[in-house]
């Protein structure tokens, strides 16, 4: 399993668009991408889940993939956050 972190820089956290974004890069992994803030956890494909969690700006929030493509999948995940949120 590979696990990255990043804090949210977004004034409005993770919000519909953003976790629309998540949602569909989750996608197309062949890993199973997950997101933790504090002790919650869900399905990175999970649009529902994403929002449930209440990212705020200034949050951080864990990149979790687990799976065949796992570094390259956390790295993707990544380089979205950093290029959306």
């Amino acid at each position: 399993m590979v696990t990255l972190n990043y804090t949210i820089n977004d004034d409005l956290g993770i919000h519909a668009r953003p976790a629309g974004i998540i949602v569909r890069q989750a996608k197309n992994s062949k890993s199973q991408v997950f997101l933790r803030k504090g002790d919650k956890q869900v399905n990175a494909s999970n649009i529902l889940g994403i929002m449930g969690l209440g990212v705020k700006k200034g949050e951080t929030v864990q990149i979790c993939a687990e799976g065949p493509d796992e570094t390259e999948a956390a790295q993707n995940m990544l380089n979205l956050f950093k290029e959306n949120l």
